[in-house]
């Protein structure tokens, strides 16, 4: 039986001082979350004097319950999860077509759907022809309105098709003597083989649509329509004013005190819940055994 063999001193060294600044810098990353949801549990005159840093100060729950108790809220909420499911799904779909498209060397008019694409990174029409559009178009008041004008992220189109440029062009070939088409290519051998990439790429979408509140604020005129980020922006409105009259003063104060720490807890945690079952494909190899050399 072969023992392993012993780090060196100098290996040793490295692994040490690896672990020392890896430590370092979750500790910098996490400091501002832990600081931000112990604000959020914290009573109104620890969090006005800075006694908050790490551990919550006076515990004190009266904005979470305000908020709970507020059917609205979870109405909202609803409508957030939904918004973000069929925009992510719809951003996806054009996004990998559209970047497939492009990856294709050969293609006719390649150059002119790549300038199309990167023009509408530094020119956009301004906001009032935007919002003219989606009225024009009948969008308001329903998903479409947040979905499609957001639906294609020329960096995350640019991304995927320089991913879709690194794969072998051997297989594609190989499957298509075997008789698939370009859609059975697409489906069934080139998006198997980019599981990371389009997990990426959901990662980003969907915690675009799950913060995205203008554009629901924008096209929205009903509140029940509207998703969890206008609610909070709206309860820190109401805070922030004095303009919240279903609550006492004392309430008031509190909701005043620490209503954007609630509002950051609220709207992270769902993703640091999803973000875990994503992460690993960051770290699997994409074309490991796809071919044999």
């Amino acid at each position: 039986m072969v023992s392993a063999a012993r780090p060196t001193p100098g290996q040793r060294v490295f692994q040490g001082v690896n672990g020392i600044v890896l430590t370092a810098v979750v500790a910098v990353t996490l400091y501002p979350f832990l600081t931000i949801v112990a604000r959020s549990f914290s009573g109104e005159r620890q969090i006005r004097a800075g006694e908050v840093t790490l551990w919550p100060k006076g515990f004190n729950l009266t904005t979470y319950r305000i908020v709970f108790h507020d059917a609205m809220f979870w109405r909202n909420y609803g409508n957030t999860v939904f918004y973000t499911v069929v925009s992510t799904v719809v951003a996806m779909v054009l996004t990998t077509c559209y970047a497939y498209v492009l990856s294709k060397k050969d293609l006719r008019g390649r150059g002119v759907l790549v300038g199309v694409a990167v023009f509408t990174m530094f020119f956009s029409g301004g906001l009032i022809p935007h919002y003219v559009l989606v009225t024009g178009l009948g969008l308001k008041n329903s998903v479409w309105a947040i979905a499609l004008p957001n639906a294609i992220s020329v960096f995350n189109l640019l991304v995927m098709k320089a991913f879709f440029e690194s794969l072998p062009t051997e297989l594609e070939e190989a499957a298509e003597i075997d008789g698939l088409s370009t859609y059975g290519i697409l489906l069934r051998i080139v998006l198997p083989l980019s599981k990371a990439v389009i997990a990426t790429m959901v990662l980003f979408y969907s915690v675009s649509f799950w913060n995205s509140w203008f554009s629901a604020y924008l096209y929205m005129d009903r509140t029940e329509l509207m998703p969890a980020t206008v609610y909070l922006r709206n309860l820190i409105a109401g805070a922030t004013t004095g303009g919240n009259a279903g609550a006492g003063t004392e309430q008031l104060s509190q909701v005043g005190a620490n209503i954007q720490a609630v509002t950051i807890a609220l709207t992270a945690l769902p993703i640091l819940c999803v973000y875990p079952f994503v992460q690993r494909y960051f770290v699997s190899g994409v074309m490991l055994g796809a071919v044999k050399g």
